[in-house]
């Protein structure tokens, strides 16, 4: 009975460290993939409020100018 019991403590344990790092590995992909998506999602907003604030300068830098020309053929 000593025989058996170890060889199925043995294989219990066997398996449970099997499925220890085959769930491991999944969670480390799983976060890998959510990291790589959250990044990304990062980077574009990043864009996307880049190019607006460029064309919001462009913006204020036109206006800035028409107005400076206005004052300059009010004061002549």
């Amino acid at each position: 009975m000593g025989y058996v019991m170890r060889v199925r403590l043995a294989s219990f344990c066997i398996g449970a460290a099997t499925a220890s790092c085959a769930g491991l590995y999944i969670l480390h992909k799983d976060y890998k993939f959510a990291y790589q998506s959250f990044s990304q999602q990062m980077n574009d907003l990043h864009k996307s409020l880049e190019s607006r604030i460029s064309s919001l300068e462009k913006l204020r830098q036109t206006e800035t100018s028409e107005q400076v020309a206005a004052a300059e053929q009010s004061s002549d």
